[in-house]
């Protein structure tokens, strides 16, 4: 009785090593597994397991798609949010760029102005040295 008690375990251990083999082979395939519930026996796993199929695994592909783009833009926000938020507590913006270039672009044409006006003026001082003779 003892010997078959182990023979019967060997089956039993043979048939539990089967079934996870076929598991294993059905998530390589591509296979999610659940369990549901408890199992107490490993060869009664057969109406315990419920395999989903392609379609569920490309819906949560899908849906993991979907979620890294929603981060890329909420990345994206929150990026142009921060640089638009450096741009203005460091001073440099747009507007104070362009006030800067029209206040030196006046200061630019105030010393044109400035030079043609006393030009005349600096030559004929420069023609009176130049052209006095000193004794």
């Amino acid at each position: 009785m003892d010997s078959n008690r182990r023979q019967g375990g060997i089956q039993q251990l043979l048939a539990a090593e089967q079934e996870a083999q076929h598991i294993v082979n059905a998530a390589r395939s591509g296979m999610i597994l659940f369990f549901s519930g408890f199992i107490s026996n490993v060869w009664s796993c057969d109406r315990n397991l419920l395999v989903v199929g392609k379609a569920k695994l490309a819906r949560l592909k899908q849906a993991k798609e979907e979620a890294d783009k929603e981060i890329a833009e909420f990345r994206a926000h929150m990026e142009a949010e921060f640089q638009k938020k450096l741009a203005e507590t460091s001073g440099y913006s747009g507007s104070n760029v362009k006030r800067l270039e029209q206040e030196t672009e006046a200061k630019i044409q105030h010393l044109k102005s400035e030079a043609a006006r006393i030009s005349p003026d600096v030559v004929q001082m420069l023609l009176t040295h130049v052209t006095a003779v000193k004794q």
